[in-house]
């Protein structure tokens, strides 16, 4: 009767969350089924049930695939890139712009920085194209006439993982400012008024009251990023890939491309990403595990 009680007297807002509910049971938690076929030598024909079981078999087969060392060393080293360049850059943004007094600008300002954020990653990458081909890149004709070589941005795999994270800050720093601009906006004013009266500078202000008043959302913001360390985005990868950066370029995505959907190893892929969510799930529950030992509240 209680939880009936409940139901009726929060029933919109139950209703407003069920748009929300639905999406991960049906498209998060129900597909979670699939995860059975990396324990079986699995063909459409014969399904779950009539498909032979081969244990561990696909999982000692990737740890022993000679490609496995390079695919988890690019994986790890995008993300890493990404984790320590691009995570703080919508913060820092995000400070640059709560700092302005004109809201007017302010706005104008947001809605710049937000659109990259719709823009798909083939128009990213088609605009890294002319900006960055070696003969008819626009950067590389503005070295030559200021009389330097042109430099070999797309296909020197030594700046490739620099280049991915470049786009990715470029992309989608303006969006990730969103958060970190709703968590500003819930900080005290009665705490920055304090520190002026105290002589804070503005820099001052940032440091001791901005920073630690959004530090739980930076934390928690920091522990979902390396729940997701081994996904680095296919199509940003895909796209940006060719055969003189392979070696650097292939990732987990990328291989499970190959053999999943072009090869059709349905079992083996599957295996793959169950590897990656097992790695997923092992770096948040150590994150929040570290995040709490420190003080802060954690996920959970």
């Amino acid at each position: 009767m209680k939880l009936l009680d409940g139901l009726r007297k929060d029933l919109f807002l139950y209703l407003l969350i069920l748009p929300g509910v639905l999406y991960f049971l049906i498209f998060k938690y129900v597909p979670m089924w699939g995860i059975v076929i990396s324990f079986q030598d699995y063909s459409p024909y014969m399904g779950f049930w009539k498909s032979p079981w081969v244990g561990f078999e696909h999982f000692t087969n990737l740890f022993k695939n000679p490609d496995f060392p390079i695919l988890f060393r690019n994986t790890m080293m995008i993300s890493l890139m990404n984790i320590v360049f691009y995570f703080p850059m919508p913060i820092i943004l995000a400070l640059m712009l709560n700092e302005l007094r004109t809201e007017r600008y302010k706005r104008v300002l947001q809605s710049i920085v937000y659109l990259p954020h719709f823009l798909s990653w083939v128009i990213i990458s088609g605009i890294s194209f002319l900006l960055l081909s070696q003969s008819t890149g626009i950067i590389n004709m503005m070295l030559i006439k200021l009389g330097f070589q042109p430099f070999d941005f797309l296909t020197n795999p030594n700046v490739f993982w620099q280049m991915l994270t470049v786009q990715s800050i470029w992309k989608e720093t303006g969006w990730g400012t969103i958060i970190f601009l709703a968590a500003m906006a819930g900080v005290d004013p009665q705490l920055y008024e304090a520190a002026r009266m105290d002589g804070a500078s503005r820099v001052r202000q940032i440091w001791h009251v901005t920073l630690p008043g959004i530090r739980h959302v930076m934390v928690t913001l920091l522990i979902l990023r390396l729940g997701s360390i081994m996904d680095v985005g296919f199509e940003q990868v895909f796209l940006m890939m060719n055969s003189a950066v392979s070696n650097v370029a292939d990732v987990f995505e990328t291989y499970v491309y190959r053999n999943g959907i072009q090869q059709g190893q349905f079992s083996y892929s599957t295996a793959v990403g169950l590897f990656k969510s097992v790695i997923g799930l092992i770096m948040v529950v150590g994150a929040n595990k570290l995040a709490k030992r420190y003080g802060e509240e954690g996920l959970y």
